[in-house]
């Protein structure tokens, strides 16, 4: 097992990373919360890992009860968190009655959402059981819901109390998933490190096979960065922006779709936009959209809009990408790399240029 600590002071919390299930009531025993938890997960993790939880949060005298959510992006919405909360009122959970968040980043993101409003916040514990999970949405501290004009426009900074990741539920995750959440390890080399950059392209298969050893160094350091960034700016005030390279024309690509793209794919396309049009606007030179392109693609991720079942139109597209949480005075403010490893935050970018390249 190694630790890596997100330092926010007295809201400071340990990412363990190959921790078991079994040590989760252990774990939680130490933050001295009340017995009476709830553990929101969605069926088909239920069904695998919810019976394992249950039994290690007993063992520790926690009095823990299952509350499911549908699987699917489309249900991360203020109806389902009413649903959690519904649950929890009818079992008189209190202020200090733990949620444990079982699953991916849509039960992530509504359970810590759920979190922070009931009762005006209770504590919460991420389980991440995807690979985009474990090295990005439980890390960090951003809830939210989706609205149908927009992902994720509605929410909080909520930080967990504690994110254990067990490795071996990496192993019955559908191969789709598991490169969906590599668009999000591609994403820390390009914005911050190079080295991990050039180890995912040197061990591409080892990393694909699941080899423990590649696997949890490319995980380890996903943390460690985000664990970084976010204790230097928690709210998103400025450097933490970064962490949002390829999310603008991601996240437009997903609510164009109504999610039927998976996030990690539609991340994996914008940053190939992001990288190209930096460079059509002088901020980096052509290898770096040919390096990102094709390291997404070797990672078998998609790098276009042809992913699409209906193609939008670039005024379908602009509208969306202008629905952003990062937009300042009307003004969407873009990540853009200046080399793998560096990145830069604009708003100044040629807004012809991007319709040029969504056109193509």
């Amino acid at each position: 097992m190694h630790v890596v600590k997100v330092e926010l002071g007295a809201r400071s919390y340990d990412i363990l990373i190959g921790a078991k299930l079994e040590k989760l009531g252990e774990e939680m025993g130490r933050l001295r919360f009340g017995r009476k938890t709830a553990v929101v997960t969605n069926p088909t993790v239920n069904r695998l890992y919810g019976q394992r939880v249950l039994k290690a949060l007993a063992a520790a005298d926690f009095l823990a009860m299952p509350v499911e959510v549908p699987d699917g992006e489309q249900y991360k919405t203020l109806d389902w968190a009413n649903a959690v909360f519904t649950a929890l009122l009818i079992n008189t959970f209190d202020r200090r009655s733990p949620l444990v968040a079982l699953g991916g980043g849509v039960i992530g993101d509504l359970t810590g959402f759920a979190a922070s409003c009931y009762m005006r916040g209770v504590p919460f514990i991420q389980v991440p059981t995807t690979l985009l999970a474990m090295v990005d949405s439980s890390v960090g501290g951003k809830t939210g819901v989706n609205h149908p004009m927009g992902k994720n426009m509605i929410g909080a900074f909520y930080q967990p109390r504690l994110v254990l990741m067990d490795l071996d539920t990496l192993k019955t995750l559908p191969k789709e998933e598991f490169l969906s959440g590599m668009a999000e390890v591609i994403k820390y080399g390009v914005i911050w490190d190079r080295e991990l950059f050039d180890f995912l392209d040197k061990n591409r298969e080892k990393v694909l096979a699941q080899e423990q050893g590649p696997l949890g160094h490319i995980i380890r350091r996903s943390c460690e960065i985000k664990a970084d960034v976010v204790s230097k700016d928690e709210r998103e005030g400025g450097l933490r922006a970064i962490l949002n390279l390829g999310h603008t024309v991601g996240h437009a690509v997903e609510t164009l779709s109504n999610y039927t793209v998976r996030h990690g794919e539609a991340v994996a396309i914008g940053m190939v936009y992001a990288a190209k049009l930096a460079h059509r606007s002088g901020q980096c030179d052509a290898r770096v959209p040919e390096r990102v392109e094709k390291l997404v693609r070797d990672y078998g991720l998609p790098f276009s809009l042809s992913v699409l079942k209906r193609r939008p139109s670039v005024t379908e597209l602009m509208d969306a990408i202008q629905v952003d949480k990062k937009a300042e005075g009307g003004k969407v403010r873009l990540v853009l790399p200046k080399k793998v490893g560096e990145v830069v935050m604009s708003g100044e970018w040629d807004e012809q240029q991007l319709r040029a390249l969504l056109a193509e």
